[in-house]
């Protein structure tokens, strides 16, 4: 993956993917920003998946600019074309790391996913993420500390992947709590970005465990933002995690200098604005259908300790 720092550095690294008429993919949000792009989509979320590739016809590559459901969208381009992607994220979800992507209409409903996307290049610009609102700023942070954390014990976990979830883990631990404080704090916003840099190499290493897929499957059902189901999942997780991965855990907490990991999991939350599922809207009689999805996901399958629907149900509920 070719990594930069700086706007100024994205005609180089669409350069260095060979990329040279790219097709840009980003909400009206970023349409004052001079990019070295022509046509362009903007509809972000969508689920028009076959009508952005014919639009794209004629380029040699695909540069998103945006959150996870913009890059999740120039991901999916990227499958059904095979053209290459460039990323500028906004957000600290991660998505620019995978080939992986999930499709989501303009009501943020899940309407399938996939593999097979083309990543080759990441921009990161901190000074895009200065206004990035409360919320959003801490749910995809939290969700890059989620990429950590599970990085560390799934059973794809490696040497390479440690070292990232481990540095990750650091910087976000440093910075979220002040970048939930003040927004425009610049030295904040790009050591957390730094870290949510080094949670998605963690995950593209690694991959994911039972708190992503619990994540996934509240997000896919009722439309909510991923960093808020991953902010909630996450402490829940690391629980039930702990009788087949102490010392993980424990290294995991180490970086965030505590104890007790998932208590302070929660307490970033509860900074963000997370507290309980019930505050999200979900209903809490389909909780048990949202295990019994969970329990099928890739993230439930490689999870160090196997999770019955019944024991998902109940760490929902745990949160409910």
């Amino acid at each position: 993956m070719i990594v930069r720092w700086g706007l100024d550095r994205l005609p180089e690294v669409l350069a260095e993917a060979g990329i040279e008429r790219p097709f840009l993919i980003a909400s009206d949000r970023w349409a004052r920003l001079d990019l070295p792009a022509g046509e362009r989509w903007s509809e972000v979320p969508s689920d028009r998946i076959d009508e952005v590739a014919a639009q794209a016809h004629g380029a040699d590559g695909l540069l998103a600019v945006g959150g996870g459901s913009a890059i999740d969208l120039t991901k999916a381009v990227s499958a059904a074309t095979g053209l290459p992607v460039v990323s500028v994220p906004t957000t600290y979800s991660g998505s620019e790391w995978t080939p992986f992507f999930g499709i989501r209409d303009p009501d943020r409903r899940m309407r399938g996913g996939g593999a097979g996307a083309h990543p080759a290049g990441i921009v990161y610009v901190p000074e895009l993420l200065l206004d990035l609102p409360r919320a959003e700023s801490g749910g995809t942070a939290l969700n890059a500390l989620a990429h950590c954390a599970e990085a560390l014990y799934v059973t794809g976990h490696n040497a390479e992947g440690d070292e990232h979830a481990l540095t990750g883990a650091r910087l976000i631990g440093e910075s979220l709590a002040a970048v939930l404080e003040d927004g425009h704090d610049e030295e904040a916003r790009r050591k957390l970005l730094e870290g949510a840099m080094h949670g998605g190499a963690a995950m593209a290493a690694a991959g994911l465990g039972l708190g992503h897929a619990m994540a996934q499957a509240l997000g896919g059902r009722f439309g909510i933002p991923h960093g808020a189901a991953n902010a909630l999942s996450l402490p829940p997780a690391l629980r039930f995690n702990r009788p087949a991965a102490a010392a993980e855990i424990a290294r995991f907490g180490e970086t965030l200098g505590s104890a007790d990991p998932a208590a302070r999991v929660e307490e970033l939350a509860r900074l963000a604005g997370y507290e309980r599922l019930r505050d999200l809207g979900v209903p809490e009689d389909e909780l048990d259908e949202v295990a019994e999805a969970t329990a099928v996901r890739a993230g439930a399958k490689a999870n160090p300790r196997p999770a019955s629907p019944a024991e998902i149900a109940e760490l929902l509920r745990s949160i409910y």
